[in-house]
């Protein structure tokens, strides 16, 4: 087996069916939200950016684009597919140094669906001059998680993308503390996201296992570990795992909260946490923690 380099969290994908109102829900949570973006393939986004890592709000605006070329399938026909039963996260993506590797390692460890794919898109930066961003993608595949996508990224022109005023938010999010899947046997996903993360220490416990990488932890969880640590239901995993929440670290959790007050979003706590659940996010779980 090729030697693996450990891959940190890059960002997730969070698909819903109206991109306006997402853009609007991360707003009233304290997030500032980028500028609505469109690829070629039919999908729309708008971006959150922390330090390293990002939110993709998604929908499939125009369907009528999606063909049946590597990206349109795995990217966009995949969240369209997600989308007929539920929203909320779809895909995972950790950072890449080199897609095509990733994509040779992925192989080599039996989770490969694609090659290395690229593409480019337009950005703006904040004073709305057009930049180009890019991006090579190697998508992999857990099979006992169907409903769930991954992917290693790598950007080509990260100084286009990256604006540490995109990163400041009102609710003191500072950065990713990291994502937790729900699944009926937490241990048979082990191998996959050793591959997958490209660190070969998992920690197991009794609530699940547990990876470190570079960048925010990846957790699998059995659902009811889930709704022990979050006070609400994990999603449905009758047909495989699913991505079920996202833990931020937030610097003033007083903040946060008053914020969240302000703007009338529902919230638990739970063992130190500020809990939004799926009814009130979108079908999503976010959490936020004290640094």
């Amino acid at each position: 087996m090729q030697q693996q380099m450990p891959r940190g969290l890059d960002h997730v994908v969070h698909a819903v069916h109206d991109l306006d109102a997402a853009a609007a829900l991360y707003r009233r949570l304290g997030f500032t939200v980028g500028a609505r973006n469109r690829h070629p393939w039919g999908t729309h986004n708008h971006v959150v950016q922390l330090p390293g890592f990002f939110i993709e709000l998604l929908t499939v605006a125009e369907p009528e684009k999606l063909a049946g070329h590597a990206f349109s399938a795995l990217f966009g026909t995949f969240n369209r597919t997600f989308l007929r039963r539920r929203e909320g996260f779809s895909m995972l993506i950790v950072e890449s140094g080199d897609a095509a590797a990733d994509a040779a390692a992925f192989r080599a460890a039996g989770i490969a669906v694609s090659e290395a794919l690229s593409f480019e898109r337009e950005g703006r930066r904040p004073d709305g001059t057009a930049v180009t961003l890019g991006f090579s993608l190697a998508f992999a595949r857990d099979a006992k998680a169907p409903a769930a996508g991954f992917a290693a990224c790598r950007q080509h022109f990260p100084e286009n993308f990256w604006n540490p005023a995109f990163q400041q938010h009102p609710n003191t999010a500072a950065a990713v503390a990291g994502v937790v899947l729900a699944a009926e046997n937490p241990s048979e996903h082990h191998i996959f996201l050793s591959a997958f993360a490209g660190e070969r220490e998992l920690l197991a416990t009794s609530t699940g296992i547990t990876v470190k990488t570079p960048r925010g932890e990846i957790q699998v969880m059995d659902p009811a570990a889930f709704r022990s640590h979050f006070g609400t239901p994990a999603p449905d995993v009758a047909q495989g795992a699913r991505i079920a929440a996202l833990r931020l670290t937030v610097r003033q959790q007083d903040v946060t909260r008053a914020l969240l007050h302000r703007a009338g979003v529902a919230f638990a706590e739970v063992m130190g946490r500020i809990v939004v659940a799926p009814g009130a996010a979108m079908g999503a779980t976010l959490v936020f923690e004290g640094a």
